[in-house]
């Protein structure tokens, strides 16, 4: 039997029909008739000299030889459209799609695209928010921001500041608790989106980093950092928030920080993308004014007291 491949639009086909695993929705799929599709899956089986389906009278099932053939059909079409995705974008120098998490993108990236898109007027801008690591090769994204540790395996990186946190809270109820001692008996908020960092940026942490032995374990919990520092701009309670998720609300009034002492986590930001695409005008732009955006504030670091974790003393 020959190994000449049969026509790609037999394979492709197939392909449909096996994911499907219905004539109909597969000929939909491609925008062929279902007599036309079944005409290139009969071709198909009889170049293999084989039948691929069992025509049943609703439905079709795969044969063993469809069942060996269904998973190397589907990712040999997976690969070559990443491939073409890839090739098209080498042409491709005024879009740009960026993941970050939805803490990120709302606290610290959204207020201040206006700016990008200021000096940038001709890259158009896409973004998703999810927490969900999205694989650079498959899912059509060119840059992502990353927090925590990585490994960033095969990936352009450009790790930036580490993140510290500080107490922060509405200046209406900064007055009501003035000293550290005072907070722990304030209504206290958690951002349970770090509990992964090692050693923990946690609120027992905090207090330990002030000489205070408080190892607090009542108040509200939240999974998404944004909603952590909304609820403590609505004065639900203090906030143990890190610097990109409070720098706004600290800058505009809505947040203080009363007690100049933050921990430094071991985690970090980093940008990241596939290697080479780094030197894409549009990735290249986003990259450097990411990075200014970020010095534009280190000042404010300069007015606290930051203690790295990891010479906290422990329990």
């Amino acid at each position: 039997m020959s190994d000449r491949l049969p026509p790609l639009t037999a394979l492709r086909a197939f392909d449909a029909a096996a994911r499907h695993m219905s004539f109909a929705l597969a000929a939909a799929e491609l925008n062929v008739t279902p007599a036309a599709l079944s005409f290139q899956i009969k071709s198909l089986e009889e170049h293999l000299e084989q039948p691929l389906f069992k025509r049943l009278n609703r439905a079709v099932e795969l044969t063993e030889a469809g069942r060996t053939l269904a998973p190397g059909a589907a990712d040999g079409f997976q690969t070559l459209t990443e491939a073409w995705r890839a090739t098209r974008k080498l042409q491709d120098n005024t879009s740009l799609t960026v993941t970050a998490g939805p803490a990120l993108t709302a606290k610290w990236l959204a207020p201040r695209l206006y700016d990008f898109a200021r000096q940038h007027p001709d890259i158009d801008l896409s973004f998703s928010a999810t927490l969900r690591v999205m694989d650079m090769h498959r899912d059509d994204i060119d840059v992502a921001i990353r927090f925590g540790y990585g490994p960033d395996v095969g990936l352009y990186s450009v790790p930036v500041r580490k993140e510290w946190l500080t107490p922060v809270m509405s200046p209406e109820l900064a007055e009501q608790f003035p000293t550290p001692e005072s907070l722990t008996r304030a209504p206290l908020i958690f951002d349970d989106s770090i509990a992964f960092l090692r050693p923990p940026c946690d609120w027992a942490t905090w207090f330990r980093a002030v000489g205070v032995q408080c190892n607090p374990e009542h108040g509200t919990h939240f999974s998404n950092a944004d909603h952590a520092v909304d609820a403590a701009v609505a004065g639900v309670g203090a906030v143990l928030g890190r610097r990109a998720m409070i720098i706004k609300d600290l800058q505009e009034g809505r947040l203080v920080a009363p007690f100049k002492i933050a921990i430094e986590s071991t985690g970090r930001f980093r940008f990241l993308c596939l290697p080479g695409v780094e030197e894409r005008p549009q990735v290249k732009a986003f990259r450097d004014w990411f990075v200014a955006e970020i010095d534009k504030t280190a000042h404010i670091s300069e007015e606290f007291d930051i203690i790295p974790v990891e010479d906290v003393p422990p329990t």
